[in-house]
């Protein structure tokens, strides 16, 4: 079924959002643009990461106990860069993501904390024609928001056991979805954005090269979504309930 037209709500209306993903460096792939223009414009933005992402690098010789906090710190680094500096680790195994009641759980206990008007993950539907988005972590975060998002975050019936009340939330923005419905010209904040991604170091053998293709998929974003020429974009399914 097709996506219906994106109806969000104005900026100006969100006071906080929440950024759910699977891996340290998934955010500033996807969002991190559109991010620097919300912080930009004083809402506040949180980052959720469900692993440490231990399974990346490319350093055999590298004692692989170094990693979660290697990678915890280049994502505060990273989220630095785009105006955030409040960031909760669920220590998940990185590979070992599955959409578990407890992680559910999780995504619901932290949602009612923060308390965002909108709230961003993963798409839980396998991208056929861009494969490497939809690895399995970023689809079991992606099912596991969408189980929270509804309807347990805004069901006081929904994990009775959790100190934090409900809270409504009826906004959702996917990333690496197979169809967007919504684009967000992120032309002001791009040096941002690959700012963001520099961040990660142990994770880019060629960064030069991954910035330069990252800087052409933003520029084809924006030709999809009809910018002018020399504009950058991100793009999003964008759910209301």
């Amino acid at each position: 079924m097709s996506l219906p037209a994106a109806n969000p709500r104005p900026d100006h209306e969100i006071e906080r959002v929440l950024v759910i993903a699977a891996h340290p460096d998934d955010i500033d792939f996807a969002v991190a643009g559109t991010v620097a223009n919300w912080t930009k414009a004083g809402i506040e933005v949180h980052y959720c990461l469900v692993t440490d992402g231990q399974a990346g690098g490319f350093e055999p010789d590298r004692d692989r106990a170094e990693i979660p906090a290697v990678r915890r710190a280049e994502q505060t680094a990273a989220a630095a860069q785009v105006g955030v500096d409040q960031l909760h680790f669920l220590g998940y195994a990185d590979g070992e993501v599955e959409p578990t009641l407890e992680l559910v759980r999780d995504i619901v206990r932290i949602t009612r904390q923060v308390r965002p008007q909108r709230l961003v993950s993963s798409s839980p539907e396998r991208n056929w024609s861009k494969l490497p988005v939809s690895h399995p972590d970023h689809l079991a975060t992606g099912e596991a928001t969408v189980r929270a998002f509804f309807p347990a975050i805004g069901n006081p019936f929904a994990f009775p056991d959790l100190a934090e009340p409900a809270w409504d939330v009826d906004e959702l923005w996917l990333i690496e979805h197979p169809e967007t419905n919504h684009h967000v010209d992120i032309t002001d904040t791009i040096d941002q954005k690959l700012a963001a991604l520099e961040a990660h170091h142990s994770q880019h053998r060629d960064p030069t090269h991954l910035l330069a293709r990252v800087r052409d998929l933003m520029s084809q974003n924006a030709k999809t979504s009809r910018l002018p020429a020399d504009h950058y974009a991100e793009r999003f399914a964008v759910i209301r309930l």
